[in-house]
């Protein structure tokens, strides 16, 4: 009896935890911005805009059926967004070049006012703050593609 209670919880716990998830990764990414100052560059946008239809997805799950579809397709945006956070993150640690308009550094022979007005505000392909080593994008691409994977395993288990 206790295992088809199990079964029956692991589709309720993959809605709850595809709704969770990335709620708690874009108030994450809004807390680093507003609160202490870590303003997106262009890939770390990159990273909000699955997470921002993920929400969508998963709203759209507990209100039309049929559920599962809807929790699957939100997990997959967030795979997407850890796929994402895993280019960005090679990005800043050097594994490969990023996007060249995001990266770009200021020109130093350039005239000042110039280069600041057509400068990047934030760059790519530099980590504004790390914890164990890894970047705000490094744990974006952790959190959101063991999450994402836990959400279809659980999907999975409903019959």
């Amino acid at each position: 009896m206790n295992e088809i209670a199990n079964v029956r919880l692991a589709p309720r716990s993959a809605q709850w935890l595809v709704l969770g998830l990335p709620a708690a990764l874009l108030g994450g990414a809004y807390l680093s911005e507003y609160g202490f100052g870590l303003f997106p560059c262009e890939m770390c946008w990159w990273q909000r805009w699955p997470h921002f239809a993920a929400l969508g997805l998963a709203l759209g799950s507990f209100v039309v059926p049929p559920r599962s579809a809807w929790i699957a397709l939100a997990a997959v945006a967030i795979i997407i967004s850890g796929a994402i956070g895993g280019f960005h993150a090679g990005v800043e640690y050097g594994w490969w070049e990023g996007i060249t308009g995001c990266s770009t550094a200021l020109d130093p022979s350039a005239d000042p006012l110039e280069a600041v007005m057509n400068a990047p505000l934030v760059r790519c392909d530099v980590a504004p703050w790390s914890f164990l080593g890894v970047s705000l994008a490094g744990w974006n691409f952790l959190i959101s593609t063991i999450g994402g994977c836990v959400i279809l395993a659980l999907l999975g288990r409903k019959g």
